[in-house]
C-alpha cells in the first residue's frame, strides 16, 4: 500500500514539474515575445536621439579638421572637463557633419580632434561660436603647445 502511495505521489510530482516547466516556458516566450514587439520602437527612439552619419550626404571635397592637444603635466583632468562638453555643442551645429573627440589611451591628456564641415566657412562660423573661444581661452593654462591642426579635403564622391 505504501509503494502505491508513494508511486502516486511521484506521478503527482512529475505532473508539477511538467506543469511548472510548460508555465515557464509560456512565460518566457511572451516576454520575449512583449520585447521583440516593442524592439522597433525602442530602436526608432534611439535613432531619433543619435543621429547617424549619412556618408552619402559629406561632400566630395568636405573641410575636414585632424587637431590634437595635449595636456600640462597634471593638468590632463582639467583638460578632459574643459573638452568633454563640446561633443554635444559641436554634434548639434547643424553645419556640422562629423564630430569624434578622442584620447589617447596609453598616453591620457592627448586628445585627437577629428571635425567635418561641408566649407571652410562653415569651420570658421564654428570657430567663432562663444563655447569654442572660450575652449580656447582655457588652453594657455591648460595645454602643453596649444592646439595642432591639420587642415584636410575629404576624398571620394557620395553615393547617392
Amino acid at each position: 500500500m505504501a509503494v502505491s502511495a508513494l508511486a502516486g505521489h511521484s506521478a503527482i510530482q512529475s505532473h508539477v514539474k511538467d506543469f511548472t516547466m510548460q508555465t515557464l516556458i509560456r512565460n518566457s516566450l511572451a516576454v520575449l515575445l512583449i520585447a521583440a514587439s516593442t524592439a522597433p520602437a525602442t530602436l526608432s527612439a534611439a535613432a531619433q536621439e543619435a543621429p547617424r552619419v549619412h556618408y552619402q550626404e559629406i561632400p566630395e571635397g568636405a573641410y575636414s579638421v585632424v587637431a590634437q592637444v595635449r595636456a600640462k603635466p597634471g593638468k590632463g583632468d582639467m583638460l578632459r572637463a574643459a573638452t568633454l562638453p563640446l561633443i554635444d555643442l559641436v554634434r548639434s551645429d547643424p553645419k556640422n557633419l562629423i564630430y569624434f573627440l578622442q584620447e589617447d589611451r596609453a598616453k591620457p591628456g592627448h586628445f585627437i580632434f577629428y571635425e567635418v564641415f561641408a566649407s571652410q566657412a562653415d569651420f570658421d562660423a564654428h570657430n567663432a561660436m562663444p563655447y569654442v573661444k572660450d575652449w580656447f581661452a582655457k588652453l594657455p593654462e591648460l595645454a602643453d603647445g596649444g592646439v595642432e591642426v591639420m587642415r584636410m579635403a575629404v576624398l571620394g564622391k557620395p553615393k547617392k
